[in-house]
């Protein structure tokens, strides 16, 4: 994709990334990193953390080169909160590491942080992502930072006067804005007792590496640090020192991480002054949001994730929303009708592509979308438009044999099999996400109140609908309906449309909703003709 330099996000920061290792690392595998937090439902949000750098390592991989993504599970982490729909009493786990918390109710995981990612982990395999999991448990409580432990408690002062130049307030004098060297410490002791971190430590010898701390709790202990394995560092210490641990060239970080102060400002100066490396190349990415809702929060819980969405559309329309959207340009997910758009705009890609017509840009999402460096993704092999899909399981309440007979006098489709998995999804999404106010009930009997209540001229294009059904094709259903209108009106089939002709057609569109299902509007009418079927539109039009 190397055409697509000028356009493509991605094939830039992969120019950027190789370079960067090359000077850094050459001959070694190119180290692209992420890290989640499984302190909740690992929503839509958190996976732009986890896109970015898997579009960019696919890249990479692409052009023939060895390239690591590392997923970094922070699941030794304190528990913060309990989110909602979680019994209140799981209050009592808070500061825990998330490993010793236990899995909500019901759950087959070992714990709360296995519990989380466990779908989050499916929803990536579907969606193509090839990763390294790293628990952040393991490593910690193995000892694996024991080294970079000793060495940013050994250069806490150096730390610290990083973190004194962003907690000044302008007109103080430094000497008033700034901890005491001695009164900071970089590691957070995890009770022997309790299993949480509401610890304080109280003494430190840096010959012996003797640290004693005591505990909310009432307990309190003497541990030699070079061989204590229960408790971590602090997040701003934390984050370069896996920088410079693990060699990682690329990692993204929230537009939250890029404030004065904060862990990867902090960090960019933390990696070299205190771990001798060097900060990642790293874009900001911007919000991600759900139509309809505020910001997302995995603690707070009730959030829609990547499992969520791969149930209402396909995976390579899910990675084509994160592929086309640089990382800095916010975008909003659709759960609601908006998705029948955002899969028109998918499809007309997809002819534009084959057709040869797509721009670079598009054509490189496209193909990110679809496939990744290790093959294409699974597709649907006969790709029903998917509003169609969607009214055609709404009318028909999903019953397979009706499905399959509008599917087939719609667009030709042979078995279900072949529409699948969208229809799926579609399904899915009616079931789900349509509002009962929005769903089609087609009438069993005709309305004679609202029949015998018409006027000639509406009677009259009942009549001219009823007697050209024999056209039974969605080109033919859809020429018959914006015609009717036209024939009363003395004019052609061709004939451009006019706002009269407009006002006309929305008045005949109007009485065929109301007379087949009860309501002013529904689903394509061409569509729904084709579902109601021939006789019971003639039965329910009065003719």
């Amino acid at each position: 994709m190397a055409d697509t330099a000028e356009t493509d996000w991605v094939s830039r920061f992969a120019d950027e990334v190789i370079s960067e290792a090359e000077r850094r690392a050459p001959g070694e595998a190119i180290v692209c990193a992420s890290g989640l937090s499984p302190s909740g439902p690992i929503h839509l949000g958190n996976l732009r953390e986890v896109m970015t750098p898997h579009l960019v390592a696919d890249e990479i991989r692409r052009r023939g080169l060895e390239c690591v993504h590392l997923l970094s599970w922070d699941d030794y982490d304190r528990f913060r909160r309990v989110p909602a729909g979680i019994d209140p009493s799981w209050a009592e786990h808070i500061g825990k590491p998330l490993t010793s918390v236990p899995a909500p109710p019901g759950s087959p995981h070992p714990n709360w942080a296995e519990h989380f990612k466990a779908p989050m982990i499916a929803a990536l395999k579907e969606l193509g992502v090839e990763f390294r999991g790293i628990s952040q448990t393991e490593q910690y409580t193995s000892g694996a930072y024991r080294e970079q432990i000793l060495v940013a408690v050994r250069e806490r002062a150096r730390i610290d006067a990083v973190l004194s130049r962003y907690r000044s307030k302008p007109g103080e004098p430094k000497q008033a804005r700034s901890e005491q060297a001695e009164d900071y410490f970089p590691y957070k002791p995890y009770c022997d007792l309790c299993e949480r971190d509401l610890t304080t430590v109280t003494a430190y010898d840096d010959e012996t590496t003797e640290l004693a701390y005591t505990c909310e709790c009432g307990f309190g202990e003497t541990v030699r640090l070079a061989e204590h394995d229960r408790g971590k560092l602090v997040w701003k210490v934390d984050w370069p020192m896996r920088w410079a641990h693990e060699g990682v060239i690329f990692e993204p970080s929230g537009v939250d991480h890029h404030s004065p102060g904060s862990a990867w400002i902090v960090g960019g100066q933390i990696v070299g002054e205190v771990f001798g490396g060097a900060q990642p190349i790293g874009p900001m990415y911007a919000f991600v949001g759900i139509t309809g809702m505020a910001k997302m929060s995995s603690s707070k819980g009730d959030v829609p994730t990547p499992a969520d969405a791969l149930e209402i559309m396909e995976a390579p329309v899910l990675r084509w929303l994160y592929a086309r959207r640089k990382p800095a340009q916010s975008f909003k997910i659709a759960f609601d009708q908006e998705i029948q758009r955002l899969y028109d705009e998918w499809d007309a890609l997809g002819r534009k592509v084959t057709a040869g017509q797509a721009q670079p840009a598009e054509l490189a999402a496209y193909r990110r979308a679809v496939g990744t460096a290790a093959g294409w993704l699974p597709g649907t092999p006969h790709p029903v438009p998917y509003r169609t899909l969607a009214s055609v399981v709404d009318i028909t309440t999903g019953h397979a044999d009706q499905t399959l007979r509008i599917l087939r006098d719609l667009d030709s489709v042979e078995s279900l099999d072949a529409a699948r998995p969208r229809l799926d999804r579609a399904q899915r999404w009616v079931d789900d996400h349509l509002p009962a106010d929005q769903r089609v009930r087609v009438r069993e009997a005709p309305d004679q109140e609202l029949l015998d209540s018409l006027g000639p001229d509406e009677l009259e294009s009942l009549r001219l609908l009823a007697d050209g059904l024999d056209d039974w094709s969605l080109e033919g259903l859809t020429t018959l309906v914006y015609g009717v209108p036209k024939l009363q009106a003395g004019l052609p089939a061709d004939a451009k449309a006019t706002p009269e002709l407009k006002t006309a057609q929305r008045a005949f569109f109007a009485l065929l909703y109301r007379l087949l299902v009860g309501r002013d509007t529904g689903p394509r009418l061409p569509t729904l003709l084709m579902a109601v079927g021939a006789d019971r539109v003639r039965k329910l039009v009065g003719a």
